[in-house]
């Protein structure tokens, strides 16, 4: 029954979602031109709350579990595990106050998708091409330098790839440590993301409905005396325990 509701669902969801990203990709354009990187921001958020209503359209809940705790201000990793695409928009809107960028795969800004690729290019992601190693380390750090200068945040999946099992994979360490490498007193924030494969379970069409997702921001990691190997298996474990209870 789900499933079938998911066939009609589904397509309602896609139009939402495209005429969203249509919309907003002259707005974006239109706010970098006038009103520089603020403006743009503004319109990323903004784009990135319409994306998260259009879960509603699958009658999907989108819990999200904030830390008014953390300081604004200062560069912040915030790591966290990947279920599915659509992890994405609530941390960028719900967490739009810390100005996070992703480290995201080149050929998506590339693809020329509608407000996705714009935002990549103009809005400070690092794009890093997996094929080349001296490129994907110079996008990192050029982040990791304007996190320094401009107390930017970053988001990262430290898995690689999403999980099609809501089951784990190790962390890996590497955009991680060359991120607290220019930024050595970074506060390092784990999220925990639970269901929203779930939302993917029959691939991407249709998409399951009625499926209850969360993101929750757990509390800053103590880093005192720990190497990147050390933080990044410690905010493996913090998530590991939130997730896979």
């Amino acid at each position: 029954m789900r499933k079938a509701l998911g066939y009609i669902l589904t397509p309602i969801f896609y139009i939402c979602f495209a005429v969203s990203l249509l919309i907003f990709h002259p707005i974006q354009w239109l706010c970098l031109k006038l009103g520089g990187y603020a403006a743009h921001k503004k319109s990323v958020d903004l784009l990135n709350g319409f994306l998260v209503a259009c879960n509603y359209t699958l009658f999907n809940s989108v819990r999200f579990i904030d830390n008014k705790g953390i300081p604004t201000g200062r560069p912040i990793i915030f790591v966290a595990n990947h279920q599915s695409t659509f992890d994405i928009p609530p941390m960028i809107y719900f967490l739009r106050r810390f100005h996070g960028k992703f480290i995201s795969k080149i050929e998506l800004a590339k693809a020329g998708i509608p407000s996705i690729s714009y935002n990549l290019v103009h809005g400070g992601a690092a794009n890093i091409d997996r094929k080349d190693p001296k490129q994907s380390i110079a996008e990192i750090l050029k982040l990791a330098n304007n996190m320094k200068t401009k107390n930017w945040s970053a988001f990262i999946f430290p898995e690689g790839t999403r999980t099609k099992t809501g089951k784990m994979k190790a962390f890996s360490v590497g955009g991680i440590a060359t991120l607290l490498k220019k930024n050595p007193d970074a506060l390092v924030v784990p999220i925990a993301i639970k269901g929203s494969y779930l939302m993917v379970k029959y691939g991407m069409f249709p998409l399951r409905p009625f499926t209850s997702m969360s993101w929750e921001v757990l509390q800053p990691l103590d880093t005192t005396g720990l190497n990147a190997e050390e933080i990044v298996k410690k905010a493996e474990e913090v998530i590991k325990e939130k997730v896979e209870a």
